[in-house]
Parts: C-alpha cells; sequence; structure tokens
C-alpha cells in the first residue's frame, strides 16, 4: 500500500522543478496561504504545523490550523508529536477535511518542540520516527477502508463536530476514499552535527512520498548558513528511490531556487521567509509588480484575516501586523510605518497609516 501511495499521489503530478511555500510556524496561516497561492502560484502548500499531542488531549482552537480553501491545493496538513497512535488518528482526520497530503514535522528546532522529543528532536530517535510514519500511513489506509473521526478513541465529541463541520465546507469528491493521500517529511540535516548517511535511509526505508530538507542541524536553529552541500548528499541517495527530495534553506529568489536545484540534484525547492510578505517571489521576476499593488494586497491580506478569525472568541488583530511590516520593509521610511502598523487594531487602521505616508491602498 505504501509503494501505491508514491507512485500514484498528487506528487508526481506536479510541474518539475518542484517550487513551493514552506510551512512556518505563526506565519503560514489560512489568509497568508490564501495570498501566496493567489499572488504566486506556488506548485504546493503546507499548513502550520499542529500538534497531535494537542488535537488528541482535546485542544480545539487548533483546528483552525486546518482551515484552508479550493483555491491553495494541492495543500498539505503537517503534523507533530511523539505518540504514534496520536499521528495515526490525525491522519484520519486530516483524510477526513480533504487534505491532498499529510507531512510531519521531523525539522523543528524550537526548544519547547525538540525537548519533548518533537521535531528534530526524533533525528535522534529514528525507531520512534519510523513508527510514526507508519502510524501516519496506517490512519490513511484505516479511512480508505472507511474510519471516521468517530472511530478516533481519543479525539472529543466537540473536535469531532468541529472537524465534520470543516469536513462538510469541502467539495464532495475530496471524500473519495479510493483517493491517494501520501504522507511526506519535513526535516533537518541533523541533530547536533549533519547525519545525512544515517538518517536519510532511515526515512526512506518508510517510503515517504518526499522528504523536504532544510539544510541546518537542529543546533544550528536558523543562524548561519544553510548547507545546500549536504541536501545534494541526501539527494544523490534519495534519488535511487521513488521519494522526491526536495530542498530548502536561505533560498532568496525563485531564479536562486532553480540554481540550486540544478546544483544540488533536487526534484524542487520550498521558499519560506523570502515569500513573507512578498508572495510574487513564486514568479519571474519581470512579474513582480510596484509597491503601490503590493500595499494593496497587505490589504487584502488584513481584510481576509479579519474575516477568518474575527468570529474567534480570543480574536485579535495582533498576529496580521508581523505580515503588515513585512510588505512595507523595502520603502522610503519604513521604520516608521512598520512603528505605526504595529499600533494598528484592524485593516482600515492600516490604511489610514499607509494614506498619510501617501499611499492609497483601500480598495
Amino acid at each position: 500500500m505504501t509503494e501505491t501511495l508514491t507512485q500514484t499521489s498528487f506528487w508526481t503530478a506536479l510541474p518539475h522543478p518542484i517550487i513551493g511555500l514552506s510551512p512556518m510556524d505563526g506565519v503560514t496561516d489560512h489568509p497568508f496561504r490564501h495570498i501566496t497561492k493567489k499572488y504566486g502560484n506556488p506548485a504546493v502548500i503546507y499548513t502550520e504545523f499542529t500538534s497531535t499531542e494537542g488535537v488528541c488531549h482535546g485542544a480545539e482552537q487548533l483546528l483552525k490550523d486546518f482551515i484552508f480553501d479550493e483555491s491553495q491545493r494541492p495543500i498539505i496538513g503537517q503534523i507533530y508529536g511523539t505518540t504514534p497512535d496520536f499521528f495515526r488518528q490525525c491522519a484520519i482526520i486530516l483524510c477526513e477535511l480533504g487534505f491532498d497530503g499529510v507531512d510531519i514535522n521531523m525539522g523543528c528546532p524550537a526548544k519547547n518542540v525538540a525537548h519533548s522529543g518533537a521535531g528534530a528532536a526524533l533525528i535522534k530517535t529514528p525507531q520512534l520516527a519510523q513508527q510514526i510514519i507508519h502510524a501516519t500511513q496506517q490512519g490513511i489506509r484505516e479511512w480508505q477502508n472507511g474510519a471516521t473521526v468517530d472511530n478516533c478513541q481519543d479525539i472529543t465529541p466537540a473536535i469531532a463536530a468541529k472537524v465534520k463541520a470543516l469536513a462538510s465546507q469541502q467539495s464532495p469528491r475530496y471524500q473519495d476514499r479510493t483517493r491517494t493521500i501520501p504522507v511526506s517529511v519535513k526535516t533537518r540535516v541533523g541533530y547536533d552535527q549533519p547525519a545525512i548517511s544515517e538518517w536519510i535511509p532511515t526515512l526512506l526505508e518508510t517510503q515517504p512520498a518526499a522528504i523536504a530538507l532544510h539544510g541546518r542541524t537542529l543546533k544550528q536553529q536558523y543562524g548561519g548558513l544553510a548547507s545546500w552541500e549536504l541536501i545534494g548528499q541526501a539527494a544523490e541517495l534519495i534519488r535511487q528511490t521513488e521519494t522526491l527530495i526536495l530542498g530548502n534553506g536561505d533560498i532568496k529568489t525563485l531564479t536562486d531556487a532553480k540554481e540550486k536545484i540544478t546544483q544540488y540534484g533536487t526534484h524542487g525547492a520550498l521558499l519560506g521567509r523570502a515569500a513573507m510578505g512578498n508572495p510574487f517571489v513564486f514568479r519571474e521576476e519581470t512579474q513582480h509588480p510596484d509597491h503601490l499593488t503590493m500595499f494593496s494586497i497587505a490589504f487584502e491580506h488584513a481584510r481576509l484575516f479579519e474575516a477568518t478569525y474575527a468570529q474567534d472568541e480570543k480574536y485579535n488583530f495582533l498576529p496580521m501586523r508581523k505580515h503588515l511590516g513585512w510588505y512595507v520593509h523595502d520603502i522610503a521610511d519604513a521604520s516608521q510605518i512598520r512603528q505605526k502598523i504595529y499600533q494598528c487594531n484592524n485593516s482600515s487602521e492600516f490604511a489610514e497609516v499607509m494614506r498619510a505616508f501617501g499611499y492609497e491602498v483601500e480598495k
């Protein structure tokens, strides 16, 4: 069954090289993904990573991470944790919700994640990492054989009800249980030092559809330079299998991405920080708009953020401020404008700030 998932998944239909949007915690929420897909059109998109332990312990608010719309396809739901059976149950949920694929985060270096044994810490526990991948694949098979969220023993009735409500908004064709839902992994080149020759074969034994590899160890966090030489070493191993390899780390432009893909032999690349405040990074440089157009897109982004989350009990505009700051990072008076933006409480106030600096952005 695993082999079939690899050979017939949506991954095989993507244009090559595959240029996708990397998952980023606190960044790649539904509004960000929608805007990035609309104006940049990356080939594949991931959600922020969501805790399987949290979902299976009743944290209803985490389901907001799984909000998406049809425009974002193919879209992959990313999850993290340490308990294989929680991955099995969350895989069933992601299938119910209509995701095109399931990705397992084995690369997050954040202390609160790694100290629990999750994220990049799984590089140190390869047997557990394999168990988690197998459990996720098992959950997908169970869904294909008729399992639903009601069969997940650790899912509360409240979460089950919300899953059903979200699932009802998806096209009926994504409830087709014969469809292939591939499992992929996003990880790093090592824990405290590079471990390509040990870690990559361990993952390949489970036959994931794709491995997205960040060119830093956990110890490096996001400091220093990402090693594309190590990504290239991993690509040599991965290319001997049916699994795809996507490189990740320090890519500034589309041209840069294509050059690295060619030089290091990957099937594609994921862009992360370069896409913050710039959805057009996925397009040729000749297709990038002027500042005024970008600021209007920023306003559209803010409006979508409000429409998506304003009804939430704990809603506030604070998470949107950083996005708006990214949109204005390279203009005159950027620091002054950002100071004002970081005090905004809604999209209208953002439009007023921009108007005060001579930019008419409201449509």
